[in-house]
C-alpha cells in the first residue's frame, strides 16, 4: 500500500472512531484532533491544528507526558463543563526516545448513562424472573432460534425437566407427543391457544399457549404457558377402572426406559426384544424390585399382542380358592357367594393379549394343574365347570425365588416348569450393576419431581459414594424409595441431595451409614448394641462406629474418610483421638 493510501485510511479510522483523539507532536503542538474530538471539545480542528495544546485545553497533561515519558490511564478530567475520562499515552519512535502523545477520551456522561441503563435492565430481568418463578402455571421461553431459554419452577414439577436438560436445547427436546407450538408461532410468527400435547419423560398430559416475542418488528422468541389436565384425566380414567372387578392395566413401559450400561442387563432387553414378537411364554427371574414387571409391560408392548388387554395378577396376593376363582372364572351357583350368572376370569379378560403372573412360584399346586392345562391346551375350565372354553392368551411370569429348588421340595410341579421356563430372562440385582445407579438416579428424580412436586436436580458425590457401597438388598424399588424419604428430608429450595438428607441405610449389613434416626424410632426400629446406654454414651458409640466405618470404606484415607462423614479432617483427627480409635482402623492399601 502506498503511503497516501495508508494516510487516507488513517483519517478514515480517525474520523470514524466513537472516541475522542488528540494527538500532539514533541514541541506540544497539535497535528491529530478527530470529529469526535471536535463535538466534545468545541472546537474546529482546522482551528487547532498546529496550536500548542495548552492553549486549546489548558487542563491538559499531554505535555506532562511528554516530559515524562510515561503513560496515565483511566483518568479522570474537567474540560469545561464536561467531565471526560481518558488514557494518555507517550508515542515513541524507533530507538524508543519520545516524540508525541495522544489522548482517547471520552465524555463520561455518556458511560454513566449507559451503566444506568444497564442497571435498569438487570433490575427488569430479576423482576420478570422472581415473576416467573412466582407462577403456578409452567412457562418455557425459547429465543428466535427455537432454543431454550428459561423455564420456572412449575415447568420442572410438571415436566421432571431441569434446566440442564432444557437450557440452550431445541424446543422440542420435552415433546414426547405431538408437534412443537414454539416452532410453529416461530415459523408463523401467530400465537396458538389451549392445543393438547403430552410433554416430558412420563409423557403428561397438558394443554399448550404459546405466543410470540417481538422487539418492534422484531421477532425474538416466543413464551409458552402449559397447563397439566393429567389428573383430571387420571381421576376420570381411575373412576372408570374402580368400575370394574378386575385388575386390568396398561402396559405403561417400553424396553427403551431400561436405563443401563450393565452387560447382564443389556443382554436382558436383547433377550426381550428378540422374544417379544413370537407368542412363546416368558418367565423373568430376578430379585425384588429388579423391574420384572417394567420388562412384563415392556415385552407385551413390543408384540403384536401391544393394542389387546394387559392383565397383571400377583399370586400371592390372592389365597388359593380367589386365585382360581379370579383367574378362571365361575359359573353360577359354583360356590356360595358366587356372583349371579357366573364370572369371567382373567384368562378370558386378557383374550388376545397377555396375562402377567407375578410371583408366580407361591402359587398354590392345585392352581398349577389348571395353569399347566391352559399351557398346554390353551382352554381353561370354568369353576364349576366341565365345558372347556378356549383362550389365547400370552402369559409372561416372574417369579423372585428359584424354581428349581421348590421343584426338588415338591412344592412346585416339574412339568409346569419346564412349560413356563422356555424363554427365561434373568434380569440382574443392583448390587450386581452398580455402574447403573447414576442413570438410575437421574431417572427416578426426574418421576419422584413429578410426583411430588419438586425441583430436585441431582446426588451429590458423597451420596453416591454411600449408594455405590450399599448392597440394595430391595434393588431398585428400595432406591427409589430412598431417593423419595430424601426429597422429602430436603427443604423446599435445596436442588441436591446430601448425606444428611438419606434415611439409614446398611453399608456392611449390620452397621447404618448414619445412627438410626427418628422416623426408624418411631417405626418401630429394633435397638442395637451401640445404642445402649445414656443418650451420650449411645451417640459416643454411633459416631465412633461411623468413623470406623467411614474409614474401612476409604482404606484409612482420612481425608475422604472425613468428606464421607461430611466434617474437616482436623475434626476427625481430634474425634480419633477421643474415641481412641488406632487398632481398630483398617490398614491403609497399597
Amino acid at each position: 500500500m502506498q503511503d497516501s493510501a495508508r494516510v487516507r485510511l488513517l483519517d478514515l479510522i480517525l474520523n470514524a472512531t466513537h472516541d475522542a483523539i488528540v494527538a500532539v507532536d514533541k514541541d506540544g503542538r497539535i497535528f491529530v484532533f478527530n470529529p469526535s474530538a471536535e463535538k466534545i471539545l468545541g472546537k474546529k480542528a482546522k482551528d487547532v491544528i498546529g496550536v500548542h495544546v495548552r492553549d486549546v485545553i489548558p487542563s491538559t497533561r499531554l505535555d506532562e507526558v511528554l516530559a515524562s515519558g510515561e503513560a496515565e490511564l483511566n483518568q479522570r478530567q474537567t474540560v469545561g463543563d464536561i467531565e471526560i475520562v481518558t488514557n494518555r499515552v507517550p508515542v515513541r519512535d524507533e530507538s524508543g526516545k519520545v516524540v508525541g502523545a495522544v489522548a482517547v477520551f471520552r465524555d463520561l456522561t455518556e458511560v454513566k448513562k449507559l451503566a444506568e441503563e444497564i442497571t435498569n435492565l438487570r433490575e427488569i430481568q430479576s423482576f420478570l424472573t422472581a415473576i416467573i418463578g412466582a407462577t403456578q402455571d409452567a412457562i418455557s421461553v425459547v429465543d428466535a432460534n427455537g432454543n431454550g431459554l428459561i423455564i420456572n419452577q412449575a415447568y420442572t414439577r410438571l415436566t421432571g425437566l431441569t434446566e440442564k436438560d432444557v437450557i440452550g436445547k431445541p424446543a422440542t427436546v420435552d415433546i414426547a407427543e405431538g408437534p412443537s407450538m414454539h416452532m410453529q408461532v416461530l415459523r408463523t410468527r401467530k400465537p396458538v391457544k389451549n392445543v393438547p400435547m403430552r410433554v416430558g419423560p412420563m409423557r403428561r398430559q397438558v394443554v399448550v399457549s404459546v405466543d410470540p416475542v417481538f422487539v418492534g418488528d422484531e421477532l425474538k422468541g416466543s413464551v409458552g404457558v402449559i397447563r397439566d389436565v393429567s389428573e383430571i384425566i387420571r381421576l376420570t380414567e381411575e373412576l372408570e377402572r374402580m368400575k370394574k372387578i378386575v385388575r386390568q392395566l396398561e402396559a405403561k413401559y417400553t424396553l427403551d426406559e431400561v436405563v443401563s450400561v450393565n452387560p447382564l442387563v443389556s443382554q436382558a432387553v436383547e433377550q426381550a426384544k428378540r422374544v417379544a414378537p413370537t407368542t412363546a411364554t416368558v418367565l423373568l427371574r430376578g430379585e425384588s424390585g429388579t423391574g420384572k414387571e417394567l420388562f412384563a409391560h415392556a415385552i407385551h408392548n413390543a408384540s403384536p399382542r401391544r393394542n389387546k388387554p394387559f392383565v397383571r395378577v400377583n399370586c400371592a396376593a390372592l389365597s388359593e380358592s380367589l386365585l382360581e376363582s379370579e383367574l378362571f372364572g365361575y359359573v353360577d351357583g359354583a360356590f356360595t357367594g358366587a356372583k349371579r350368572g357366573g364370572k369371567k376370569g382373567l384368562f378370558e379378560e386378557a383374550e388376545g393379549g397377555s396375562l402377567f403372573l407375578d410371583e408366580v412360584g407361591v402359587m398354590p399346586l392345585s392352581v398349577q394343574a389348571s395353569l399347566l392345562r391352559v399351557l398346554q391346551e390353551k382352554e381353561i375350565l370354568r369353576v364349576g365347570d366341565s365345558k372347556p372354553i378356549p383362550v389365547d392368551v400370552r402369559v409372561i411370569a416372574a417369579t423372585n425365588v428359584p424354581l428349581e429348588q421348590l421343584v426338588a421340595e415338591g412344592k412346585f410341579r416339574e412339568d409346569l416348569y419346564y412349560r413356563l421356563n422356555v424363554i427365561p430372562i434373568f434380569i440382574p440385582p443392583l448390587r450386581q450393576r452398580p455402574e447403573d445407579l447414576p442413570l438410575l438416579c437421574d431417572r427416578l428424580i426426574k418421576k419422584l419431581n413429578q410426583e411430588y412436586g419438586r425441583c430436585v436436580d441431582s446426588v451429590s458425590p458423597e451420596v453416591m459414594e454411600v449408594f455405590k457401597a450399599y448392597r440394595w438388598p430391595g434393588n431398585v424399588r428400595e432406591l427409589e424409595n430412598v431417593l423419595g424419604r430424601a426429597m422429602m428430608n430436603m427443604k423446599f429450595q435445596e436442588t441436591v441431595i446430601l448425606p444428611e438428607h438419606l434415611p439409614p441405610l446398611n453399608v456392611d449389613g449390620d452397621r447404618p451409614v448414619r445412627p438410626v434416626g427418628r422416623e426408624a424410632a418411631e417405626a418401630g426400629a429394633p435397638s442395637a448394641p451401640w445404642l445402649e446406654g445414656s443418650l451420650k454414651e449411645a451417640v459416643q458409640n454411633a459416631e465412633r462406629l461411623a468413623i470406623l466405618n467411614a474409614l474401612k470404606k476409604t482404606g484409612n484415607n482420612k481425608t475422604r474418610a472425613a468428606r464421607l462423614l461430611g466434617i474437616s479432617v482436623r475434626s476427625l483427627y481430634n474425634k480419633i483421638e477421643q474415641y481412641g480409635i488406632g487398632k481398630e482402623a483398617p490398614e491403609a492399601s497399597s
